[in-house]
């Protein structure tokens, strides 16, 4: 299979218009003419993902994260960019990011929290600012950053931190805001998601779900009546790197692809300074 192919149905899947002004997605290192047998997704390119990579003879990484993320002068070994872009170059290893285009996707990160969650009347928070939005969303309906859907019923918030701690399978997550308050109009913004909190008030959510923010969006989000479920950078985006190597792998069925098996969160889950890290 060549890389141009799965490139194209990436670009497809994932419109690189959709990604934010300031993002670097597409093909970031590789040569679109090469052949690929094995591709790997994972969140974020780190030595251990590379370690697997090379170990198992990967030609493409799907990173969701883009890797380098900012202009390098320089590919050597002096820096720890420089050092993993020349190990997976030597290893004749391809990188392709789809970032925030596969955020705003129709079937992208935040529409896949939505799904998890049964949401009706989903739409996006911020539409496309591509020229031809209207005629995007009349044949998707759903191309845009964030999302914004309604519960199939409403739910106390503290019900609602139960549940995505089992969809997301994760030991805990941070919350801002009251337990007992009921929830059901909800704004979604994967990742570092706070700047969705004025979309998420301007739309009339009740609540917020997304990845990481900073105290102060906290404290806004408590200011303004909105509940702000936090589930972790990682823990709000890794799953859609799990199910995008299932979608690539049934649209190509002559390739292998998995998902990184070395990745893991870098932020762990102390309980106290005597106890061990939540699995």
């Amino acid at each position: 299979m060549k890389l141009e192919s799965i490139i194209g149905f990436l670009e497809e899947f994932a419109p690189p218009r959709l990604a934010e002004d300031w993002d670097n997605v597409g093909l970031l290192l590789g040569d679109r003419k090469n052949v690929v047998s094995k591709v790997m997704t994972c969140l974020t390119i780190t030595p251990d993902v590379i370690d697997e990579a090379v170990e198992r003879q990967v030609e493409l990484i799907v990173a969701h994260h883009p890797m380098p993320f900012r202009p390098v002068k320089k590919i050597t070994t002096d820096s720890l960019v420089g050092t993993m872009l020349w190990r997976m170059s030597r290893a004749g290893i391809s990188v392709y990011s789809p970032h925030t285009a596969f955020d705003s996707a129709a079937g992208g990160i935040n529409q896949l929290i939505a799904e998890k969650l049964q949401m009706d009347q989903v739409s996006p928070l911020q539409c496309s600012n591509d020229g031809n939005n209207q005629d995007h969303l009349n044949r998707s309906g759903l191309e845009g950053a964030g999302r914004q859907g309604m519960l199939p019923d409403a739910q106390s918030a503290s019900t609602l931190c139960r549940r995505l701690c089992s969809l997301f399978s994760l030991p805990l997550i941070q919350f801002c805001g009251d337990l007992d308050a009921n929830v059901s109009k909800i704004a979604i913004g994967c990742g570092s998601g706070g700047q969705f909190l004025a979309d998420a008030v301007r739309t009339g959510c009740d609540s917020m779900i997304t990845g990481e923010a900073n105290f102060h969006t906290g404290l806004e989000a408590i200011a303004c009546g909105v509940s702000l479920f936090l589930l972790s950078h990682y823990g709000s985006e890794r799953f859609a790197v799990e199910a995008l190597a299932d979608i690539l792998a049934g649209e190509f069925s002559e390739l292998q692809v998995w998902v990184s098996q070395n990745e893991r969160d870098p932020v762990q889950n102390i309980l106290s300074v005597s106890d061990r890290p939540v699995d």
